[in-house]
């Protein structure tokens, strides 16, 4: 392996940091690295494309509380060809690392703050004023470049995916809408097309939109709702997309005195719009069902005159601890086990406006990803993430059959905690689990870091190939996998 540092920067994180989302699996990295014919311990297959993961990994100390979604944001990139493995790893460089890197400072509060609190305007579009949008949060590959969001709408941050040479801020050729772009956007496997959706707090409070494969804002329509939402994700199908309205939103009265604070409101149902992918307000079709909260979605398709939706239904929105600092402030809503997270089915059926729902499966998941090729259309297996109880790490893998209720699964080891799980189909594969499942995993035992790589169709039989990585890298999250004929 040759590894070589290609830029080390100086932030203001303090030297005996305690925080538990700065140290331990989540510690940040400063240095950005250029590694070339990484070790394989095992049989690496025939892949060829890039494995891209996003995180949260802050260079600098908070303005106040630090939540671990207020980091900069941090594209690792593991490169598959001609039977070797190239890493590197950047920061995304977006307008507001820029700045407080050249004051050498934090300039904006983080999520669990008061904007107020805000030493410069926000530098980009975000529902928040004065928070800064990190782009940190998911990453995904349209039209050859990489391109990084906020949960909290902002500025999509393209990358060369296999250099991570850094494009800049998406325009759609000047089209780019002024509300941002929220955390998930979509890309069709088949048409190529990238959906995407925000929201903010003035009327009509979200939008969605349609960029065409040849990077064209081509359609852009409004969805009423009746006040300020936060919704994190979105689905489609082969006609729609399915936008949520959950009873999870900002607190009207905090939000009148310019406080985002989030209330759950168990006395509103949860609310599914369905709207034609060249739809506007007067074809929106909403659907109710019982209330939950719902961060990920798997995967939706058509089914005769049904949409079926699947995603991850939280059993208890709003878990408390009484007395509890680290939990009210950093850890209330990230660890699926106390969310009590597990996949659930809706069936929104279009003829009658009825909603069926049921659960999936009684195990506490989250974090599904699946065969891309599948994306709006009919599917079977879901590649989950069980959590650490109390924490939000990632400490065991499985293939989720959404028809049966079985699952293949794999534990890491005590100490070891992986990230979300793309599955790579194999070149030319027909079947829906013929290919691979990468994951890059933090091993606190070891202080070093690796992608490991499973096979689809049998996960709990481990990893079958093992690569090295240059540092220990911090834990993370949202990923994709990107075949070669992808990426331009």
């Amino acid at each position: 392996m040759d590894a070589q540092p290609h830029r080390r920067f100086a932030g203001t994180l303090p030297a005996d940091d305690t925080h538990p989302y700065r140290t331990g699996a989540w510690r940040p990295q400063s240095t950005e690295w250029d590694a070339t014919g990484l070790t394989v311990i095992g049989d690496l297959p025939e892949l060829s494309g890039v494995y891209l993961r996003n995180t949260e990994n802050p260079l600098h100390d908070a303005l106040g509380r630090y939540h671990p979604f207020d980091g900069d944001g941090m594209v690792h990139a593991l490169h598959l060809h001609d039977g070797r493995a190239d890493y590197r790893n950047r920061f995304v460089r977006t307008k507001g690392f820029e700045a407080e890197l050249e004051a050498g400072r934090p300039l904006w509060p983080g999520v669990t703050e008061s904007p107020a609190k805000a030493l410069r305007p926000s530098p980009g579009p975000s529902a928040r004023t004065g928070t800064k949008d990190a782009s940190s949060t998911d990453v995904v590959v349209h039209r050859g470049r990489a391109l990084t969001s906020f949960y909290l709408c902002g500025d999509l941050y393209a990358m060369d995916p296999r250099t991570l040479e850094q494009l800049g801020p998406e325009t759609w050729d000047g089209a780019f809408p002024a509300e941002g772009v929220c955390s998930h956007p979509k890309v069709d496997p088949l048409t190529g097309e990238l959906l995407f959706f925000n929201y903010g707090t003035a009327w009509p409070y979200l939008h969605f939109g349609v960029v065409s494969a040849a990077g064209e804002l081509v359609h852009y329509a409004p969805v009423p709702l009746p006040g300020p939402r936060m919704p994190h994700d979105m689905a489609f199908t082969e006609h729609y997309v399915i936008l949520p309205d959950l009873p999870m939103f900002w607190d009207p009265a905090a939000l009148a005195r310019g406080l985002y604070v989030n209330r759950w409101h168990p006395e509103l149902p949860a609310r599914f719009a369905v709207v034609p992918r060249r739809g506007g307000a007067e074809d929106v079709r909403w659907f109710e069902a019982s209330p939950t909260n719902v961060l990920h979605w798997i995967n939706a398709y058509e089914e005769g005159e049904e949409i079926v939706l699947d995603g991850f239904h939280q059993g208890c929105p709003d878990p408390r601890r009484d007395g509890d600092d680290r939990w009210t402030t950093t850890a209330r809503y990230l660890d699926a086990n106390e969310l009590q997270t597990r996949p659930h089915r809706w069936t929104l059926n279009l003829a009658t406006g009825r909603t069926t729902e049921r659960f999936l499966d009684d195990t506490y998941r989250e974090f599904g990803m699946i065969n891309a090729g599948r994306g709006g259309r009919p599917y079977r297996y879901a590649y989950t993430m069980t959590a650490e109880p109390g924490w939000f790490l990632f400490n065991g893998l499985s293939r989720f059959d959404t028809h049966t209720g079985a699952a293949q699964e794999w534990r890491f080891p005590k100490g070891v905690y992986a990230s979300e799980s793309p599955m790579a189909a194999r070149a030319g594969a027909t079947a829906e689990d013929d290919g691979h499942v990468l994951t890059f995993v933090t091993d606190l035992n070891t202080d070093s870091s690796e992608c490991q790589i499973f096979d689809a169709s049998d996960v709990s039989a481990g990893p079958v190939a093992r690569i090295l990585l240059p540092e220990r890298i911090a834990s993370g999250t949202h990923t994709v996998w990107a075949p070669e004929e992808s990426l331009g």
